[in-house]
């Protein structure tokens, strides 16, 4: 055996209150750590960059500690013998928002916390588990505690780190070199800024215009937090972690430094501690310390399912791809997985210097993010750039089911199509343990308690769909896939075959001309680019990485309708009974980037209200009042919309109800309706 863990319980309570989940009955939370020793020459592990330079216990062996919280039925017995994992999103526990529409916590303990309980009455054991070794404490977050990398002679391990840095508002002069304040930075080995390079542009393929050394320091303010009488009492310190800009950084302009840094976290081991965490709760029934599975004997569990959205959702691609789904002694650990929001990314953590929470490579913000490289589809495929062909499923006897789903913005910001054709714009044929499901007009994140339209530096509103029906529904067909062999609907996505995946030509012809409205110059494109190979080499730090600019992938969008709503898909009711055009990407506003596409963001344009403002605006989409007449008429579309998501496969009984109520009175105050 080569790799050891362990359990130590801290906390063990009621959860919500001891309220009864149906038959299920009670549940109760498990808090506590993971210590994880694993063998650095065992295949297991091998895979691991930088694992021969990890360090090392007096046995031998590479020691890393997880935190771990588990949400499990009282009487076990009463459960559905079945684990689902979270992959938290930046160490945030995300699954009980998105799956019971619960007030988020990352301490969940009250009835609030259980939202709708759907999880806890299908007798889901909840199993919130970190990953993410850079992440600094704070708000609840799961942690990782990994080691450093060593060059054999006990010396730091150094090299070139590259971060991006946009501030959205005026008067920012600081940043973490991370660029995030939640994030463990790569501390630089010198302070003399003429050993490092800052640069800035209006936009990501922009020349870069270099920013004298003179004009920027290694520093931060040491605040206290009040004031002596003549102003803020602060002062301004060197710091190997932070960059400071006294004339402070450009709303919207990106700034680039490339510097020396040191010390590189074996990022890669985040895997292995999902991996022997999620084996050991599925086969074990002794700890290498002899306490008991905390879920119970062995047989106990019989199957695991994991989520993750985002962040996470590329997480599960790379655990996936590379191979950490099958344990240390050849075993299937994951039986099924629910990457969300992923688009065609993954790959960026397993490497020297990884910052694991850098964005997934949008148009805008950190453009050359090696996130989404080849290959991107489930499907075996050959890059044309290279010649390669590979695949993310392709150990049958290990590989788990996937259901993988995205919104729009993957197609615009992600590079999404590419999940589901080749580096050339083709159509693959899907894989048979792989479905694919287009949540259509849909945006990146969709909080199932929105109250009310907002904007961020945008153009538009954000998108206002809510989809955690479509979730669960999902997590129900994959269940069914895993346990009875009953095939989940066939997938849904756009394709060019049948001309509802396009070219941003055809696009543009499609979309409505609203008035006064910015829409996209293009989707983010994906140049080939050469990063180097990751055992060498964090290939984050590259100065900048080479772009072939002659060479690249093809990315392609949803068609829309007369309405500028994307056709082919899943149509939540909101999308198919629309009061608005709803869409997967969001333009910056005036002064921070305006026209770039804003982060992970979609829109919703209301539509007009009744046919006199229709007329007044020049607006060519049809008024509410013209789909509907009146609020009661709305909310019969929802109910027709739901009825056809359930017959379909694609949404719950239990939620044609709650659709129902969200559309009572033109679904307000969600919705940017004037009408009385």
């Amino acid at each position: 055996m080569t790799n050891f863990l362990s359990i130590q319980i801290t906390d063990r309570r009621p959860f919500a209150g001891g309220e009864a989940f149906g038959y299920v009955g009670p549940y109760e939370r498990i808090t506590g750590r993971v210590h994880h020793r694993v063998d650095p020459s065992a295949v297991a592990q091998s895979g691991v960059t930088d694992i021969a330079l990890a360090e090392r216990g007096a046995d031998g062996l590479v020691h890393f500690t997880q935190d771990l919280c588990i949400l499990r039925p009282a009487d076990m017995r009463l459960g559905n013998r079945r684990v689902f994992f979270d992959w938290g999103n930046r160490g945030n526990k995300r699954m009980l928002q998105y799956f019971n529409d619960s007030l988020h916590s990352n301490a969940p303990i009250s009835s609030d916390h259980a939202g709708n309980g759907f999880l806890m009455r299908r007798g889901y054991t909840v199993v919130f588990g970190a990953w993410q070794g850079d992440l600094l404490p704070g708000d609840g977050r799961m942690l990782l505690d990994l080691p450093l990398a060593k060059n054999p002679d006990g010396t730091p391990v150094t090299g070139k780190v590259r971060t991006e840095f946009i501030a959205n508002g005026p008067g920012v002069t600081t940043f973490t070199l991370s660029g995030r304040g939640s994030t463990r930075s790569h501390p630089a080995v010198s302070l003399d800024t003429a050993k490092a390079q800052l640069t800035r542009r209006r936009y990501a393929k922009d020349w870069r215009e270099p920013v004298p050394a003179s004009d920027w320091m290694f520093a931060r303010w040491e605040n206290a937090g009040g004031l002596d009488g003549l102003g803020a009492d602060r002062g301004l310190v060197a710091s190997d972690t932070h960059i400071h800009l006294p004339g402070g950084f450009e709303p919207g302009w990106i700034y680039e430094l490339v510097y020396e840094g040191r010390d590189p976290l074996v990022m890669g081991l985040g895997h292995v501690a999902v991996r022997d965490l999620v084996s050991f709760l599925k086969y074990g029934d002794r700890d290498t310390q002899g306490q008991e599975n905390p879920l119970g004997p062995v047989g106990t569990i019989e199957k695991a399912y994991g989520y993750g959205r985002s962040q996470t959702g590329r997480c599960i691609r790379d655990f996936i791809w590379r191979g950490f789904n099958a344990d240390h002694e050849n075993r299937r650990v994951f039986d099924g997985l629910m990457p969300h929001v992923s688009g065609a990314g993954g790959k960026w953590l397993n490497q020297r210097f990884a910052n694991a929470v850098v964005a997934g490579g949008q148009q805008h913000e950190d453009h050359y993010c090696p996130a989404d490289r080849f290959p991107f589809a489930y499907t075996e495929s050959t890059d044309h750039n290279t010649g390669k062909t590979d695949a993310i499923l392709k150990r049958p006897e290990t590989d788990p089911l996937v259901i993988h789903t995205q919104t729009g913005t993957e197609y615009w910001q992600r590079r999404g199509s590419l999940v589901h054709t080749d580096s050339q714009g083709n159509d693959l044929p899907d894989h048979p343990k792989a479905r694919l499901y287009f949540w259509s007009s849909t945006q990146h994140t969709a909080d199932p308690r929105l109250e009310k339209p907002r904007k961020a530096v945008t153009d538009h509103y954000l998108n206002v769909t809510q989809t955690s029906m479509l979730a669960r529904a999902m997590l129900d067909a994959l269940d069914k896939w895993a346990t009875l062999g009953t095939e989940p609907p066939p997938s849904r996505v756009p394709r060019v075959a049948d001309g509802t995946l396009v070219e941003m030509a055809a696009w543009r012809r499609q979309f409505p001309n609203i008035p006064g409205k910015t829409v996209p110059g293009e989707p983010n494109q994906l140049p080939h680019m050469d990063f180097g190979p990751d055992e060498a080499v964090g290939i984050l730090a590259l100065e900048p990485p080479l772009v072939h600019a002659e060479h690249g992938y093809t990315i392609l969008v949803p068609a829309v309708d007369a309405d500028g709503n994307d056709i082919a898909g899943v149509r939540c009711p909101m999308v198919q009974a629309p009061l608005g055009t709803y869409v997967g990407w969001n333009i910056r506003a005036r002064g921070v980037g305006e026209g770039a596409m804003h982060e992970f963001s979609g829109g919703y344009i209301p539509l007009p209200e009744d046919e006199q403002v229709r007329a007044a605006t020049s607006d060519p989409r049809r008024s509410v009042v013209g789909r509907y007449g009146t609020p009661s008429g709305y909310i019969a579309a929802i109910e027709r919309a739901a009825g056809l998501l359930v017959a379909e496969g694609f949404m719950l009984e239990e939620d044609i109800e709650r659709s129902k109520d969200r559309a009572k009175d033109w679904g307000r105050p969600l919705h940017d309706v004037k009408l009385p």
